[in-house]
């Protein structure tokens, strides 16, 4: 302690600290010792008279020694800030609030200290001098065997305080301040106290080493005895605790003092096969040779115990290098974030578990024990190997599909992986252990493969199967791996479809009457394949391409080889019924052909007599359709479908004649596969490859619904795929470069102002009747397509729709009559259509009031020959037709224009009427006009036509929008 400075060097007056132990004559009672400011007296004593705690902090004596004043100051401060109920300030009052020692708390002996070096005197109440040890002391428990009280083992436990050089007092001979104890006052004639300790008359204060508060009763109560029954369970149970309160010693060595060591996080991880594991969390007490093991403090069951380090568990548990993004499992519920007491892993959680976390957790120190048989985990980055095998099963037209994957040699069952695959999981675990990333292309192509093979089959088949129209599909599941295992039926059926086009074409048939193009020489290879493994087909090329001879070629190839051991039926609209024997005669002349143009009496004969002999019969479907039960009682070889758009209303009688027809082979021809909606494709291929896409509804989820909705490219692209080996599509730009051009122009007609009005009148009555409808468009459709067509007629010719504007001249037909003079003038022939006969009427009265000759087609024409005769011979250079009647079946290649008088919804009826002219044999470009009338519902109709281009582009091509039917959207686009 340093001395205080000599008086001659004071500034003022010194002051002392006057210490007075007011209580506790005996040593272990409650002690306080009460601080007063004290000033030397007139004999030399020091008094209290004439300074206050109160006075020194305003200053009130400016003649003190200002240090002394300040360090006294600083002492009050303390204390003030230690005192829990004290205001935290100075107020104002009479008189000293008693300041006393034990109420500073730990702060006192830096306070103090700095009174000590600044010099002022501490004196007791009694007048001897006080000291302050700078060493703190240290309390401790010194555990001895106390034999000699009844002659066995008892354990004696007494508190000690350690106040260092060797000087170790009973706690019950040291006066303890405050609670927990923070220091000691010794007093001088003690007799536990060493001689010439403590000064006569004088105090010693000893600072004390902080201890828990729980430690302190202890210290309170004295010197403790445990019996000999008792002490192993103090030992194991309480001593450790004691252990990690205050030093624990045995002074003389009569109690040999068990090893206590830290708490030990303790994780049981039991393998219970199948890749599934239970964890179970618990912490270990080691004592000596004395091991337990408690549940995590704060879990549920575990029970207080005194002998537990919960903060230090706590520490642990936090310290955890648990992953806290992964294996959620391992958690437990509720906001903080703590591991559960027990848990259940599965999978790749496991793996992660065993590889990663366990490491880890033994690093940082945690007991991990296994029990049960646990994998080598391995993670394996060789390429899977896909097998596929098609085997025979009982039905013939369907075969058993088998997929298997491997990886290093291990297989891969076909269940889990593709749950894993089409829960989205990332990765696979095999039951040896080994597991793989399954975010591979390969994987991802795979299952969406088996997904679309059992989305077509029947659902209440088992298993997986592929039909032999699934050449698509196929193909695509070889493409992934290798071919495994395949029956020779389905390798001779669909190999050859799938190897078709790099086979060197054949030569055409001998009994063939024309050279076929090189395209047509592919398809007609095409079909030879699917005749020969009897499977049907789509023969979808552009029109115009001479689809008709490439039918005729494979029937003339299979009489020459003998297979067509029955007759081929060739169904065909009405109106092109006598265009395939007139083709037939001139390109096949060696087939025996029989036309059938009624049913039942009306034919004369039964319809087996009629065909008898008969290489090819040629029937219309309303007679196929009445005439459904005789067909089917016949055996054929083959049925073609010709403009087989006709059946593409799969809920008709028409379509289920066909579908029924028994037939091994079966073709269906047209250009236009698709008009309305994909249902159009489905029910064509339903008659001709039954085994494709089975059904209508598994059709329209998987494939109709996405496709026209445009929310999935990929399966768009799939169903090409499908289609692609079962139907021969080729376009004039692709295979007929030598065709001329085609040149299309809309030109816009001004309605005059009479016709305008009238338009104007009926279009706002109609506007407002539809809008009120299209909400319920199939309730109203009926309705609604009355008033399409009425603003349509209206368009055309006022005098349609009432009679009453006979007087209103026709603006459309005004138009129409000066660019047609101008053609014919220059010496070109020009086909004409509409859609509505009562318009061609109107034409042709203006044409026969300008004298210019025509010949006339529609559905009620009865030589039909006679009239396309008339305007082939030159006789005729305009040839009017109804959109409906002559939009298929004709070749008029005489023709280098084309008037199209009105726009129809589905721009795909147009092309074929255009395309009357503009096909295989036309050497002249052709020009094609379409008038429309300005500011009308036929503006929209184009609009609408350009939405709707070419329905089956994008399922027949590369590009293009497939739309759907008239919508209610589209309707009120009509309308706005």
């Amino acid at each position: 302690m340093r001395p205080p400075a000599p008086s001659g060097q004071r500034a003022g007056t010194p002051l002392g600290l006057q210490f007075e132990v007011e209580a506790a004559p005996a040593a272990a009672s409650p002690t306080s010792v009460r601080l007063r400011p004290v000033v030397p007296g007139a004999k030399g004593r020091w008094i209290r008279t004439g300074v206050s705690w109160r006075a020194l902090q305003y200053d009130y004596y400016a003649q003190r020694d200002p240090s002394h004043a300040a360090a006294l100051r600083a002492l009050y401060r303390a204390h003030r800030a230690a005192d829990d109920d004290g205001p935290g300030y100075y107020g104002y009052g009479y008189g000293d609030e008693p300041v006393r020692l034990e109420e500073f708390g730990p702060s006192l002996w830096p306070a103090l200290q700095q009174v000590v070096d600044e010099g002022v005197t501490l004196v007791s109440a009694r007048g001897g001098p006080v000291r302050v040890a700078g060493t703190p002391a240290s309390l401790a428990v010194d555990l001895r065997g106390d034999a000699d009280l009844r002659g066995d083992a008892d354990l004696r436990i007494e508190p000690v305080v350690d106040l260092g050089s060797g000087v170790c007092l009973p706690a019950e001979a040291v006066r303890l301040l405050g609670s927990p104890p923070h220091g000691a006052v010794l007093l001088p004639g003690d007799p536990a106290l060493p001689p010439d300790l403590v000064p006569e008359k004088g105090l010693l204060f000893v600072p004390v080493q902080p201890v828990p508060r729980r430690a302190a009763k202890l210290l309170a109560a004295g010197s403790l005895r445990v019996p000999a029954t008792d002490r192993g369970r103090f030992l194991t149970g309480f001593y450790p605790a004691l252990h990690r309160a205050l030093p624990v010693r045995s002074s003389d060595g009569s109690v040999e003092l068990p090893e206590v060591l830290p708490p030990q996080v303790c994780l049981q991880v039991d393998h219970t096969g199948n890749h599934r594991v239970r964890l179970t969390w618990s912490v270990q007490y080691r004592t000596g040779e004395e091991v337990r093991r408690l549940p995590l403090a704060g879990e549920d069951g575990a029970a207080p115990d005194p002998g537990r380090d919960v903060a230090g568990e706590e520490r642990l548990v936090r310290s955890l290098p648990l992953p806290t993004d992964r294996l959620p499992g391992l958690w437990r519920e509720g906001p903080e974030r703590r591991p559960a007491p027990t848990a259940e892993l599965a999978g790749m959680d496991t793996v992660v578990l065993t590889t990663e976390v366990l490491p880890r957790l033994a690093d940082a120190g945690v007991l991990v024990e296994v029990t049960g048989e646990a994998p080598d985990y391995r993670r394996s980055e060789a390429d899977p190997v896909v097998e596929v095998s098609a085997t025979d099963s009982e039905d013939g037209d369907w075969f058993n599909l088998g997929v298997t994957v491997s990886v290093d040699g291990e297989d891969i069952p076909f269940t889990p992986l593709f749950a894993a695959l089409a829960a989205g999981e990332e990765h696979l675990l095999l039951p040896s252990g080994t597991w793989f990333d399954i975010r591979r292309p390969e994987f991802d192509r795979l299952r969406s493969l088996i997904d679309e093979a059992r989305a077509l089959q029947d659902a209440e088949r088992p298993g997986l199967r592929i039909s032999r129209y699934q050449a698509g599909l196929w193909d695509e599941l070889v493409e992934l791996g290798v071919v495994a295992e395949q029956s020779e039926r389905w390798a001779r059926d669909v190999r050859a479809l799938l190897d078709v086009d790099d086979a060197a074409p054949p030569d055409p048939p001998a009994g063939l009457a024309a050279r076929l193009r090189p395209y047509q020489l592919q398809g007609y290879q095409w079909l030879s394949v699917l005749w020969d493994v009897g499977l049907g087909g789509v023969l979808a090329d552009d029109m115009g391409l001479g689809k008709t001879v490439q039918a005729l070629a494979l029937v003339c190839r299979a009489k020459e080889i003998g297979t067509l051991t029955a007759p081929v039926l060739v169904v065909a609209p009405t109106s092109v019924v006598s265009n395939w024997a007139r083709e037939a005669a001139r390109f096949a002349p060696g087939l025996v052909v029989r036309t059938i143009e009624a049913t039942g009496r009306k034919l004369g004969m039964p319809l087996a007599a009629a065909v008898e002999g008969a290489d090819l019969v040629v029937t219309s479907y309303t007679l196929l359709r009445l005439g459904e039960d005789d067909y089917r009682e016949l055996p054929w070889s083959g049925l073609v479908l010709d403009e087989a758009q006709f059946v593409k209303n799969h809920q008709a009688k028409t379509y289920a004649a066909a579908r029924r027809l028994p037939a091994r082979f079966k073709l269906a021809i047209t250009g236009t596969p698709v008009e309305n909606n994909l249902m159009d494709l489905w029910s064509m291929l339903s008659i001709v490859a039954p085994g494709l896409f089975p059904s209508p509804q598994r059709f329209t989820e998987h494939y109709r619904t996405p496709i026209e909705r445009g929310s999935d490219p990929q399966v768009l692209e799939a169903l090409r795929r499908r289609i692609r080996p079962l139907m021969r599509r080729r376009t004039k730009e692709q295979v007929a470069a030598e065709l001329p051009p085609k040149q299309e122009q809309v030109l816009e007609v001004v309605l005059n102002p009479k016709h305008r009005k009238v338009y104007d009148t009926h279009l706002q009555r109609e506007r407002r009747k539809v809008l009120g409808l299209v909400d319920d468009l199939d309730r109203n459709r009926f309705t609604i397509f009355r008033s399409l067509t009425l603003l349509r007629q209206l368009a055309l010719d006022a005098s349609l729709v009432d009679e009453a504007y006979a007087g209103i001249r026709s603006s459309k037909a005004d138009a129409f009559l000066e660019h047609l003079q101008e053609v014919v003038a220059e010496g070109h022939r020009a086909l004409v259509f509409s859609s509505f006969t009562g318009f061609l009427g109107t034409v042709r009265a203006r044409l026969d009031a300008h004298g210019l000759p025509y010949a006339y087609l529609d559905g009620s024409t009865r030589d039909r020959r006679r009239v396309i005769d008339e305007f082939r011979s030159g006789h005729a250079p305009v040839f009017l037709i109804s959109l409906k009647a002559g939009g298929f079946g004709l070749n008029l290649t005489e023709a280098d224009y084309v008037f199209v008088l009105d726009p129809w919804w589905n721009p795909a009826v147009e092309a074929q009427a255009v395309d009357r002219t503009h096909r295989i044999g036309q050497d002249k470009t052709v020009m094609v006009y379409r008038l429309v009338a300005a500011g009308t519902i036929e503006e929209k109709v184009m609009a609408l036509q350009e939405r709707k281009r070419d329905l089956s582009a994008r399922v027949l091509d590369d590009d293009g929008a497939l739309a759907g039917p008239l919508t209610a959207e589209d309707i009120r686009g009509l309308f706005a």
